[in-house]
């Protein structure tokens, strides 16, 4: 079974916790077929890590090159200073540097995106600019407007620090957190959580920088609850406009019991901007794994389609 080379690119902007320049990593799987003009670059939700894509990566492989992030502070990429630039910009520009890094090494190579939550808002972002717009771009369970309620639940767990006493009960623990993905099987969950996971002393650890949650929790834990929410619509108001500035043919995901992307934002990306196709998995919430044989087939098809 194949498996992906882990590499590092050199980005700018908000400085590493260890003083030195600050690397971002991603896991490389070449095609199987040989060298292809087709690369198809996955960045994960908030709190996850590139090895998430493990199944879908293997599939598109059969036909294009895979690029899976480890955005700041997640998997192998190095922490920063400043928790509090773990934020938007500072992802979209490490992102537009490896499309940068990707589009020297292959300059006649098609770019896709494939974004699940978070990774979808950098992807929105990144293409609506010219200079960076990928060919088609896939939104798992993510737009413009997030509901407030959803901020609020995933700012309960977000950033917590436990440490565990065996790799199967941090891997439980993980389970008991996602059960919004829907069904999967055993061996399906110790394949997404083993990833975010590391041995250390003894114990078991999530392997991210707690702090990637302080601008998260600093935001839905306002005093001033108001003058939050009124926070929130300004950043929604300035994704619509990056959405409707988007002209690469656009799928989006959703999981039919979603609690951030409802079924109304999903209407409008449908008439608006790039206009959406919309797909909808019974069962799931937030947020489809691409894991499941018919999740996978649909992102497969639309990328491969003329």
């Amino acid at each position: 079974m194949q498996e992906p080379n882990l590499q590092h690119l050199t980005v700018g902007g908000p400085a590493a916790n260890t003083g030195a320049p600050r690397r971002m990593a991603f896991w490389d799987w070449r095609c199987t077929a040989g060298e292809s003009e087709h690369i198809v670059v996955c960045v994960h939700g908030l709190s996850r890590q590139g090895r998430d894509f493990d199944t879908l990566a293997r599939a598109l492989s059969e036909r294009a090159r895979v690029i899976a992030v480890d955005v700041a502070g997640r998997g192998e990429s190095d922490w920063l200073a400043d928790p509090m630039a773990y934020q938007l910009p500072t992802y979209g520009a490490d992102l537009a540097a490896l499309l940068v890094h990707l589009r020297t090494q292959a300059p006649g190579a098609a770019i896709d995106w494939v974004g699940t939550s978070m990774g979808g808002l950098i992807g929105m972002a990144l293409s609506a600019q010219p200079a960076l717009a990928p060919r088609r771009l896939v939104l798992n369970d993510v737009g413009p407007s997030i509901q407030w309620e959803a901020l609020q639940r995933i700012a309960t767990y977000f950033g917590q620090n436990p440490s565990f006493d065996s790799e199967q009960a941090a891997v439980d623990y993980l389970t008991s957190i996602s059960t919004a993905f829907g069904p999967h099987t055993p061996e399906q969950w110790r394949a997404l959580s083993r990833p975010l996971l590391r041995e250390r002393d003894g114990r078991w650890w999530l392997h991210y920088d707690p702090a990637i949650a302080l601008p998260v929790k600093a935001l839905v834990g306002m005093e001033d609850q108001a003058a939050a929410r009124q926070v929130a619509r300004d950043g929604e108001a300035a994704l619509w406009g990056l959405y409707d500035a988007i002209t690469a043919r656009t799928l989006l995901l959703r999981g039919q019991q979603s609690d951030l992307l409802s079924e109304l934002t999903a209407a409008e990306m449908g008439q608006r901007g790039p206009k959406a196709h919309c797909v909808v998995f019974e069962g799931v919430g937030h947020a489809p794994t691409l894991v499941a044989d018919d999740q996978v087939r649909v992102v497969r098809d639309f990328l491969w389609s003329e």
